[in-house]
Formats: structure tokens, C-alpha cells, sequence
């Protein structure tokens, strides 16, 4: 047999199919019917329960009904595509209309099927997505998926869990708190849940509570009536009023007075807004996501936020982890901002040095993804040679995790990996091995095959080591 083809009992052999429905009897009947060929299959309820097992292990497709409580099958589709995208997805449904099933296509569903169905109908269907799949997986073997939500990039579990909060709260009215240190990408969170939303097609309209004096930030966000201040030369509608229908993002919240904070509770409570020097309320239809990068708890603690307004904000807590927490992400972003910044610039950047990459790999990011983005923008701009070195990256002292000399050799074969590592302080191994991993890629024009043998490595040997790191030759290659 051509290993390039696989079969179709191929596929059904190694596919294990996730059934989402929350009548027993169709999950049942589903369960026996691809079991019998030779599927494997693992049932759920509903979508909550659904997704718990998708994160724990590995399925090659899902089934999942559309109408159900707790999650739709749209909400359930959404989901998988951000978490994992190369799942494909059946629809069933036993409510029969063409606006339905156009939705479920729309929203990327593989297939649909209509309630009640034939066995051979859905074993055909389920035959197709193992197939496609497979294919699919066989003509990019070296590419690593890259989970996203909206601007976001990382596959690392904790931002899995943000992506999984953002899809489960966007479609809801709910006020969400976002909160994490500064520059791990709060307004991104924002926006990714506005885009998602029910809202999306209205405006999203963004404010940050620390740019402006008291009076004027009040202006801003109520509005004002010509004549209520010094400078108020004309009537003018505030952000609330501004952002009707769609989503308005405080920034950096924590940072308002225990005055502001009085008037934004009352207008929460009221759902109505009255302009500085009016006496009219409107009634305002927005969705509220707040941020801060200190702790409200604390500041509620301390008595400088109030503890009722704290209330109304946090329904939805959502939190980002800072870059150090999430380390496996960042060959990811190194090879999305490369690419971002040489296009963006003009110039032609190949790739970057493998000492510079375990540089910023042992680098613990204070100012998180802002910071790296400023630092891959920086070394690009002032790279001299077409990969970007570890002294373009110009990083500040004192901040790396291991120190490692500029000096020291990166291992070329698989034995001097071995020796090195044995040599090396037991903290030091990973920093060698991504070296030697990206050193052997680059030298082989990110073939995998190549880099392998000229290592001396069996190819899956080397293939683990780069899955063990998220290193995905393909992205590199293409950075």
C-alpha cells in the first residue's frame, strides 16, 4: 500500500469521535452504530461536559445535536475551533429549516445532518470527516496548530482557558472583568469577546480611565449640555451614549475616583444615563467589560474602590496570565511578530539566531506581550544581517532566567547533545536542547527530514523534541 494514501478503514481505526447530544436515546444509537465500525466513542450531555472531555484527550471529530441546554451546537462548534481547529464538526439537528443549516455551514460545521437519519447516512458523513481530516493532516505534518481568539496567539493550556471563557461569555449581555498584568493584552480579550458577541456589528468603543483628569473622564463617559462647565461650549453625547447597542471597554478601572465611581454605579444599577448639567436621563442598551491590573479586592480591602461597584463589575472574571506562565507560547509570538514586523518594515529577515531565541526563551517578560512585540520590532529594525542575533534583541540586564554565555557551542549531532546535557547544570538542559533543535533546522532550511538525519536522529525522535518545546519548523520557516 502507498504510505502516502491512507484508506478508509485506515481512518475509522484511528478515529476517535466525541458525540454531543442531550437526548440518551441518540447518543445510544450513535454509539452502537459507529462502534460496529470501528470507531471509537465517548458520549456527553451536553456542550459544557463536551468540551471537559475534548481537553482531555484527543478526538478526531465531533457530533454534536444544535439545540441543547447549557450550549448550543453553534456555541459548541465555536468553541472547537478555537481549541482545536483542525477538529472538523457534524451538526444534527431535528429542526428542519434552511436558515439552520446555512448557519451551521456559515459558522465552519464539516456537515449537517436532519433528525431522524439513517445509520448509513451518518456513517457515510462520519466517514467523509475522518477521511478529510486524515488527508489533511498527512499534507501538513510539520505544522503545529496555533489555537487563537481574535488577535490572540497561544497554544499553551493557559490560554486555552481564556479562549474557552471568551467564547463561553461572549454571547451573553453579562459584564465581564478582565484583569492581568500590564501589556499581557486585556483590550485584545476585550475586543475578541465584542467580536464574538451578538454584538459585533455595533460599535465598540474603548476608553482608558487613567488618561484623563477627573472632570474631563466624567465628560467623556456621561456626556455634557452646552454650558455645564467652563469649555462646554456645545452639547456632547458620552461614551455610554456613544456606544449604544455595542460594547464599552473601561480600561484600567481601579484608576477612577470614589466620586466617578459613585455616578458609574448609579448609571450600572439605573441603566440610564444623565449628561453633566442635564436633568434628562436616556436609557442606555450597552455590554460593560471593565479591566485593571491591580487587585480590586485588595483596593476594596483598602477602601479605595467601592465594594458594591466591585460587585456589579466582577459577574465575569477573566484573567490572562502573564508570558512567563506561559512560556510554550513564545516561539509561537517570535515567529508572528517577525513576520509582522519584516512585512510591515520591508525588510528581508530570515529568521532569527538560535542563541537569540533561547535568549528570549529564558527572558522573563516584565512587560509581557508588549514587551516582546516591542523587542522583536526593535531587533528587526536594527538587524544588520538577515537573522536577527542575540545582541539585536538588546536586552535589558538582569531580567533573563539562565544565563547562558554567547561563547558557549550549540551541539550539532545527537551524541554531542548528549554529552552536553550530562555536562550541563540540570537547569541548563532545556535552554541546550531548543538550541540544538533550532540550530539543526536552520542549517537544513527547516526540513525536518534533513535536520534529523543530519543529527543523527530517528525523525519522530526529533519531531518529539519539537512538539516537547511548541516549535513548529513550518512557522519558522515561513516567519
Amino acid at each position: 500500500m502507498n504510505e502516502g494514501h491512507l484508506s478508509d478503514m485506515d481512518a475509522v481505526k484511528n478515529s476517535k469521535v466525541l458525540v454531543i447530544d442531550d437526548e440518551a436515546v441518540i447518543r445510544e444509537g450513535l454509539r452502537q452504530t459507529l462502534t460496529a465500525e470501528g470507531y471509537q466513542v465517548v458520549v456527553a450531555e451536553d456542550g459544557k461536559v463536551g468540551l471537559d472531555k475534548l481537553q482531555k484527550s484527543n478526538f478526531q471529530l465531533v457530533i454534536t445535536d444544535l439545540k441543547m441546554p447549557v450550549m448550543t451546537g453553534i456555541e459548541v462548534l465555536k468553541t472547537i475551533q478555537v481549541l482545536q481547529p483542525d477538529v472538523p464538526v457534524i451538526i444534527m439537528t431535528g429542526y428542519a429549516t434552511v436558515d439552520s443549516a446555512v448557519d451551521a455551514m456559515k459558522n465552519g460545521a464539516f456537515d449537517y445532518l436532519t433528525k431522524p437519519f439513517l445509520p448509513d447516512q451518518i456513517v457515510e458523513k462520519v466517514q467523509a470527516a475522518a477521511r478529510q481530516r486524515a488527508l489533511t493532516l498527512a499534507a501538513q505534518p510539520t505544522e503545529l496548530d496555533i489555537p487563537s481568539c481574535g488577535a490572540f496567539i497561544g497554544g499553551s493550556k493557559q490560554m486555552q482557558k481564556v479562549y474557552q471563557r471568551i467564547l463561553h461569555v461572549s454571547p451573553t449581555n453579562s459584564t465581564v472583568l478582565i484583569t492581568g498584568e500590564s501589556g499581557t493584552g486585556k483590550e485584545l480579550a476585550a475586543r475578541a469577546i465584542h467580536q464574538h458577541s451578538l454584538r459585533h456589528d455595533q460599535s465598540f468603543v474603548a476608553i482608558d480611565c487613567n488618561s484623563l483628569p477627573e472632570t474631563l473622564l466624567e465628560s467623556e463617559l456621561f456626556g455634557h449640555v452646552k454650558g455645564s462647565f467652563t469649555g462646554a461650549s456645545q452639547t456632547k453625547p458620552g461614551l455610554f451614549t456613544l456606544a449604544s447597542g455595542g460594547t464599552l471597554f473601561l480600561d484600567e478601572i481601579s484608576n477612577l475616583s470614589m466620586t466617578t465611581q459613585a455616578k458609574l454605579l448609579r448609571v450600572l444599577q439605573q441603566r440610564e444615563v444623565t449628561p453633566i448639567g442635564g436633568t434628562k436621563a436616556t436609557p442606555i442598551d450597552i455590554r460593560l467589560i471593565a479591566a485593571t491590573n491591580r487587585s480590586l479586592d485588595e483596593m476594596v480591602e483598602e477602601g479605595s474602590f467601592r465594594e458594591d461597584l466591585f460587585f456589579r463589575l466582577n459577574i465575569i472574571p477573566v484573567d490572562l496570565p502573564p508570558l512567563r506562565e506561559r512560556q510554550g507560547d513564545i516561539p509561537l509570538l517570535i515567529g508572528f511578530f517577525l513576520k509582522k514586523f519584516t512585512e510591515e518594515i520591508g525588510k528581508e529577515i530570515r529568521g532569527m539566531a538560535p542563541d537569540a531565541r533561547v535568549a528570549l526563551e529564558n527572558y522573563s517578560f516584565p512587560g509581557n506581550v508588549r514587551e516582546l512585540e516591542n523587542i522583536i520590532e526593535r531587533a528587526v529594525v536594527l538587524a544588520p544581517n538577515e537573522l536577527v542575533s542575540r545582541g539585536d534583541l538588546e536586552l535589558p540586564a538582569g531580567e533573563e532566567i539562565s544565563a547562558d554565555s554567547d561563547e558557549e557551542q550549540v551541539p550539532i549531532t545527537s551524541e554531542e547533545l548528549k554529552e552536553t546535557k550530562r555536562l550541563a547544570r540540570e537547569k541548563a538542559v532545556e535552554p541546550v536542547e531548543k538550541a540544538f533543535v533550532y540550530a539543526a533546522l536552520e542549517r537544513n532550511n527547516w526540513n525536518i527530514t534533513k535536520a534529523a538525519e543530519e543529527t543523527g536522529m530517528l525523525r519522530p525522535n526529533f519531531q518529539a523534541m519539537l512538539k516537547k518545546y511548541g516549535i513548529s519548523a513550518k512557522k519558522l520557516a515561513s516567519s
